[in-house]
């Protein structure tokens, strides 16, 4: 599976395993969404996303490494006897970032393979949890598909604001409360890269007539 690269665009995907279930009821999709906001957000901007009752899809770009901030701090040297070079990704740190108590650290910027991976174990163990079930709930590993084509974006877009009608669970996308198709439409503040989307489509507009019409993917299909 490709390594996750700083500043592109993926789709990002995964069902439950053996297809079950990853979302019983409306609570757990709003705890999965407060997790990715955890996890995700601060790694990578959101376009668009989706999530079914077995599977999800999200369209990111993830961030360069000059707009992520470090993880917390791990202490290296807690008893202080030795005073260890504080490193960031494997380079000595000039500038001594050293706490207030005198501890020197590591700083590390986050993996964005292991934010995802965050995400899913915690919501993994919650679930397992809630249900009484044990055991891999995800299949792994998630896919990850590199856009490459940015023309292709607003395709993706639809694609995965059109999924619940595909999948037959409504007639309109409107009308399904688990994707990022509403918040686009919405003035309401949201973390979703609304203005950006909006742009591909050259205005709220054209994007709302774009989504009413029916698509042929095949120039994507690649990516789904």
């Amino acid at each position: 599976m490709q390594k996750i690269e700083y500043g592109r665009y993926y789709h990002i995907y995964n069902r439950g395993i053996n297809s079950c279930n990853l979302f019983e009821e409306n609570m757990n999709y709003e705890y999965f969404l407060n997790l990715y906001e955890k996890y995700v957000y601060p790694i990578a901007d959101t376009y668009a996303w989706c999530l079914m009752k077995n599977h999800f899809h999200f369209l990111v770009r993830i961030k360069e490494k000059n707009e992520l901030k470090y993880l917390p701090p791990k202490t290296q040297n807690p008893d202080k006897s030795k005073k260890r070079l504080c490193r960031v990704n494997n380079q000595v740190d000039p500038s001594g970032s050293e706490r207030p108590d005198g501890v020197l650290y590591t700083k590390k910027l986050p993996i964005p393979e292991n934010q995802f991976g965050h995400l899913f174990n915690a919501y993994a163990k919650a679930f397992n949890k809630k249900y009484g079930r044990t055991g891999s709930l995800f299949e792994r590993p998630f896919c990850r598909i590199l856009i490459e084509d940015n023309s292709y974006l607003k395709y993706l877009v639809y694609y995965i604001h059109h999924n619940p009608v595909k999948h037959g669970f409504v007639e309109d996308m409107i009308e399904y409360p688990w994707s990022s198709f509403l918040s686009v439409l919405s003035p309401k503040q949201t973390h979703l890269k609304r203005k950006d989307v909006i742009n591909w489509f050259d205005g709220l507009d054209n994007l709302k007539y774009f989504h009413r019409q029916e698509h042929d993917l095949e120039n994507i299909k690649n990516l789904i």
